[in-house]
């Protein structure tokens, strides 16, 4: 995949609700465990929305469970790259405004560890003979973990991104790897951090 650099002050009006965003790996260890496992750069998904003139990342993470975030925000503070996804036009009866409302529901909602150990127990040697598949979305009850939750959001908003995988077992590479939706562009930083996003300025 070529990567297309947008600076992100240009590509914050091209970004529309329900758009995934994929965060390229970082330098922590849970990051490149994620990334590894999932065979691909990806350690984070999370949903791009629009609130009034504020543009926001909605995600849930280990540290702080389900949050909305302005975008901008994470962009400075999180790895360099961060992917743009969008589900593809051809599938017109995805609804944004229902993919989003999952989103926002998880918001204050704890980080599902649970789900996430057995997406990663998948991966184990050994351990994986005697680990039920996840492959009927059923059985993706609980606390969602990052691309769990984005899955669920896709799917409430009548896209399933990875047939015969339950969210609970989809990473962000599988979301990366999805026929549903295709690569837009990556939002790039210069080194001064776009003097911080124009100090956020551009988020309302």
């Amino acid at each position: 995949m070529d990567t297309i650099l947008i600076p992100y002050r240009v590509a914050r009006a091209k970004i529309r609700d329900g758009d995934v965003l994929l965060f390229r790996r970082a330098q922590g260890l849970a990051s490149r465990l994620i990334a590894t496992a999932g065979r691909s750069e990806y350690c984070h998904a999370a949903m791009a929305a629009w609130w009034n003139e504020r543009l926001m990342c909605l995600e849930t993470v280990q540290t702080h469970g389900g949050r909305a975030v302005m975008l901008s925000t994470a962009v400075v503070d999180g790895p360099d790259l961060i992917d743009v996804y969008r589900v593809k036009t051809n599938r017109r009866r995805f609804k944004r405004d229902l993919a989003v409302k999952v989103m926002i529901e998880i918001t204050g909602k704890r980080y599902g560890w649970p789900n996430l150990m057995r997406a990663a127990m998948l991966h184990l040697p050994v351990v994986r003979l005697f680990t039920i598949p996840l492959d009927d979305d059923r059985a993706s009850n609980g606390l969602p973990f990052c691309s769990d939750a984005v899955s669920r959001a896709l799917r409430a908003g009548g896209v399933d991104p990875v047939p015969h995988l339950a969210d609970a077992g989809t990473e962000p590479a599988d979301l990366a790897r999805s026929a549903a939706v295709e690569y837009r562009f990556t939002l790039s930083l210069d080194p001064k951090k776009e003097e911080l996003c124009e100090s956020h300025d551009l988020d309302g």
